[in-house]
């Protein structure tokens, strides 16, 4: 079976896109080397997860109603309502509004300031 193991989000303004991460989710993301590169860490190795990266996109931004064209990440949140307060204060846009998921728990899509869209998923308690 295979796994995810790295992640990229292309972006019109890296400087911004990395200040939105950071801000919204805690993620450390640092240039790699001198090329137009980041490492996003997103946590500890200890715990479960994958980190990413981030690069300039190279192209235009996804225009407002253009269909999702790449993979949608999800992340998992521990407070989706104080999650989605971070994400309007730092210029996320909803996608999809926050919706209960029997058996998995409270999912919402946002856009990023690049245009690109992730899900947020508060896990159900079990």
């Amino acid at each position: 079976m295979s796994r995810p193991v790295h992640f990229e989000i292309h972006a019109a303004d890296p400087d911004r896109a990395r200040r939105f991460y950071s801000s919204v989710f805690g993620w450390k993301i640092e240039q790699w080397g001198d090329i137009p590169y980041w490492i996003i860490t997103t946590g500890d190795d200890d715990q479960p997860g994958v980190n990413g990266g981030l690069l300039p996109r190279r192209g235009p931004d996804p225009e407002p109603d253009a269909p999702v064209h790449g993979y949608v990440m999800t992340i998992s949140v521990i407070d989706i309502d104080a999650t989605i307060a971070a994400i309007d204060v730092n210029g996320g846009t909803v996608a999809l509004p926050k919706d209960k998921m029997p058996g998995v728990g409270l999912l919402a899509y946002y856009k990023d300031t690049e245009g690109n869209i992730f899900g947020i998923l508060q896990p159900e308690e079990r």
